[in-house]
């Protein structure tokens, strides 16, 4: 029985379009942020779908979920390229920041912040409670540090202030992100080159 349901599972076209139909189906309610949007099972019906494809495809809600995280760091896997050995310190911090800048407002980035909106805050109840999506986050911050410290490998900068740097300018970012987003009357520009100054002196101070 065992194989037959592993034989059954196994990829096809058909399942795949099925699969991303409903990923994608998932990132549009997402981003949209309306009340109940957060709902694996009114995706599965947006999408025309009912919950059993929802529960063959990726199993449960915890699944599902884990499933859109992947989905979304499969697709900018690559917005990071290798670092260029030619760039200076302020070259690759500022294309950092440039480029969460850019991404940040992106219909995916809008759907991830929504849903991790509506999952528990406390580490200890999403990993009771979604412990796929739990792990998924989890990669995604251990591979943003991984990034980081590629990023400036031949610049011997502590690894240590590369690490608080890391964990730093994501949530900056959203904060700038989300000034864009209101219509601020702040220079965003100036913003940006602020955050870029300071991390530079200080990892260019160690």
């Amino acid at each position: 029985m065992a194989e037959a349901d592993s034989a059954r599972r196994r990829p096809n076209r058909r399942g795949s379009a099925t699969r991303e139909s409903l990923l994608e189906a998932a990132l549009t309610a997402l981003a949209s942020g309306q009340p109940g949007a957060v709902s694996a099972n009114r995706i599965a019906k947006d999408a025309g779908a009912t919950w059993g494809t929802v529960q063959y495809q990726f199993g449960d809600t915890d699944g599902f979920w884990a499933a859109v995280l992947r989905y979304t760091a499969e697709r900018r896997a690559n917005i990071f390229s290798p670092p260029d050995t030619s760039a200076s310190l302020r070259d690759r911090v500022a294309g950092i920041i440039d480029t969460l800048y850019d991404g940040l407002t992106n219909r995916d980035s809008r759907a991830i912040e929504n849903l991790r909106a509506a999952l528990p805050r406390e580490h200890a109840d999403l990993e009771q409670q979604y412990p796929q999506t739990a792990a998924e986050l989890f990669s995604w911050g251990q591979g943003w540090q991984e990034t980081c410290q590629k990023a400036f490998a031949d610049l011997h900068v502590d690894p240590q202030r590369i690490r608080e740097m890391a964990w730093l300018i994501p949530g900056a970012m959203r904060g700038i992100a989300s000034e864009k987003q209101l219509g601020s009357y702040g220079d965003l520009d100036a913003a940006r080159r602020g955050l870029t100054n300071a991390i530079v002196a200080y990892l260019g101070s160690a």
